[in-house]
């Protein structure tokens, strides 16, 4: 057996830290850019483990005796439903409550390595405590992965009592802690992170492992001096055993379409003067006779006309194609990268605005002097131009888990992805209740201006009904063109976006409330239940208006499903307008045309049929970037290896 390779069915044997694993576990994928995407087979969903606990032996002896049963032996039935039976009592006796059959189906499912889909409201964190818990019991160190800092500390202070009942350690891993804390959280048996701290600090654990020789060669260094991993440099993590990951499409799918790269700052005093120049170069051009846009790579490319205005020489820069690339840049940085859209200037510095969520970035910069860019275009202090010292994809670190699985909301939608990709079958979980959501017929406007008035409208008259309503915008610039308008009719109401992070669990828990309205980005969507006032449900439950275009189904559903969790009475409907969706000018003149006036609305027939196109075109572009960047990154490893690769 090859415990490094890779198989179809992940980690037969349990994998942890030691003699057969090694000190740092973790699967070498195979270099390949795309596997093809294979027919989906649909599994059969397993019935949950019995979760009576039996009332014979006391509950340390049940503990111990399984335990030393699961050292011995392999994940099988038995040792679960003993297991599930345990974690319901430890459920029972500290939080005074008991997990659903549900919940119990669901960590079935992502202890045979395989993404759980259960509908919003329906309990993920509890079903992602009870399989790492499983696990964990067994010594495989886990990985719980979530959606950002607050959820990750949430979480783990909130099971933190159970954890502990079974004999388990608990860490949470957040941006502010060191390398010496870091290493304490990630030596617990669960450890809750979000995707973006785990990997970077995957990154630096390989720049310390690049030159120790092969994993054969340390394992044999080891066993030589009995000694040798305390003469090593500390690592921060203990390789990647098992990963359970929350929003699990979120994470690999809607984030997956940049490299996450490690870099140094370097510092080049003449390198200022060059991106002003690039800068003054790139206001000089015009549209459509120096450059254009190409709509699949959102990247400038300069005419004939264009490059005869680079000058010789310009900036100091004597390489021409240097100057180009920079000119080009510029052009992304001047006209399609927008304020408080993409990116938020907070304190002379430029934050980047995560586009899924709709939450800032910490510790996120563009590459390739994009940053400084926009960072001297804003009227900032331009930063020091990183230096890439190591990168690797999301599509290219999740397989390398011996053990993953994951829970979402929706995932259906991307299952071919996932299956291609990461390995994961994806498989529904029955709903507890049935679902009492009414989803309206989508309107579509002709113009902006038109579906904004009918939001407002819509949102006053709700409120005089007495219900919480939820409104979805595209940006932090739209979430405040908003509320200036509600401002404007006399409609109360809080905002939350990229400004309002920090107060963001404060605001979701207060969205429930009788004649509340909240406006808010992509943030709001995912990680915290919104909880109905007294009365709201006798009115009809919370009411989500979704405004904003989104590139799949998928999100559009994820934002929908904030209201009529746990069969609660709530209702959602999609309001767009043409002209804000990713379609050809000379369409959208057509149809202005055609519609004259100003508040006109089409018929719900070319309405869905609108819609569904422009998120059609909008997903394949998003899939052919993803694919695009899997393709790159493995010709990266392909090229250097893996002991050159920083992964």
């Amino acid at each position: 057996m090859n415990p490094t390779g890779a198989t179809n069915k992940r980690a037969a044997v349990l994998p942890f830290p030691g003699v057969l694993w090694g000190r740092y576990p973790e699967q070498r994928p195979s270099v390949q850019a795309w596997l093809p995407e294979g027919r989906y087979r649909r599994k059969f969903v397993p019935a949950a483990s019995p979760i009576r606990a039996d009332a014979g032996p006391a509950f340390a002896t049940r503990l111990a005796r399984l335990r030393a049963g699961l050292a011995r032996r392999q994940l099988t039935d038995a040792l679960i439903a003993e297991s599930f039976a345990l974690i319901a009592e430890c459920f029972e006796r500290e939080l005074g409550m008991t997990p659903f059959e549900t919940q119990f189906v669901a960590a079935r499912i992502l202890l045979d390595n395989r993404l759980a889909e259960m509908a919003t409201g329906e309990g993920k964190s509890i079903a992602a405590v009870i399989a790492a818990a499983t696990a964990a019991l067994a010594g495989v160190p886990v990985h719980v992965i979530t959606a950002n800092d607050y959820l990750a500390a949430r979480d783990a202070a909130a099971m933190r009592a159970v954890y502990a009942a079974l004999g388990l350690r608990v860490g949470v891993v957040t941006q502010e802690l060191d390398a010496g804390q870091r290493r304490a959280a990630y030596a617990c048996d669960i450890t809750y992170c979000t995707a973006k701290e785990l990997v970077f600090d995957y990154l630096r654990d390989s720049l310390s492992r690049r030159g120790r020789g092969s994993e054969l060669e340390q394992r044999a260094a080891r066993l030589e001096t009995l000694a040798g991993a305390a003469q090593d440099a500390p690592l921060v993590l203990r390789g990647l055993c098992m990963a359970i990951i929350d929003e699990a499409d979120s994470i690999l799918i809607d984030e997956a379409k940049v490299p996450l790269i490690l870099s140094q700052a370097h510092g080049n005093p003449g390198q200022r003067g060059f991106y002003e120049y690039a800068l003054r170069v790139a206001g000089t051009l015009a549209a459509g006779l120096d450059y254009r846009f190409e709509p699949e790579r959102h990247a400038a490319q300069l005419t004939p006309a264009g490059r005869a205005k680079l000058g010789p020489e310009g900036g100091g820069a004597r390489n021409w194609r240097h100057r180009e690339e920079s000119v080009c840049l510029a052009l992304a940085a001047l006209h399609k990268l927008q304020r408080d859209r993409d990116y938020l200037v907070r304190d002379g510095r430029v934050l980047i605005i995560e586009p899924t969520t709709g939450r800032i970035a910490p510790g996120r910069a563009w590459s390739q002097g994009l940053q400084q860019l926009v960072e001297l275009k804003e009227g900032c202090a331009p930063s020091a131009q990183p230096v890439t010292v190591a990168q690797i994809t999301y599509q290219r670190f999740f397989p390398r888990y011996l053990r993953l699985a994951g829970l979402s909301g929706t995932a259906t939608e991307a299952r071919a992805e996932l299956r291609a990709v990461y390995g994961l079958d994806v498989v529904r979980v029955p709903l507890r209740t049935p679902s009492r959501r009414v989803l309206l017929a989508p309107r579509l406007y002709v113009r902006s201006d038109a579906r904004w008035d009918a939001v407002v409208a819509r949102a006053a008259q709700l409120q005089r009904d007495g219900r919480p309503v939820l409104i979805g915008t595209g940006s932090v610039g739209e979430s405040e063109q908003l509320s200036r308008r509600l401002e404007a009719a006399a409609v109360s109401h809080v905002v939350l976006n990229a400004r309002h992070d920090a107060h963001e669990a404060r605001i979701i828990a207060e969205a429930g409330r009788q004649g509340r309205v909240t406006v808010a980005t992509n943030m709001a969507g995912r990680g915290t239940d919104i909880a109905l006032g007294p009365g709201v449900a006798e009115r009809g439950g919370l009411h989500v208006l979704l405004c904003q275009h989104n590139a799949s189904r998928r999100i559009d559903r994820q934002f929908l499903g904030r209201c009529a969790r746990r069969g609660e009475p709530g209702s959602g409907e999609i309001l767009l307008a043409f002209d804000a969706l990713p379609v050809p000018a000379w369409a959208i003149a057509w149809l202005q045309r055609v519609w004259r006036t100003p508040q006109a609305v089409l018929p719900h027939w070319p309405a869905r049929w609108m819609v569904a196109i422009a998120a059609w075109l909008e997903d394949r572009r998003h899939r052919a970037q993803r694919r695009a960047l899997c393709a790159e990154d493995a010709e990266i490893e392909r090229r250097l290896g893996p002991q050159g690769y920083s992964s």
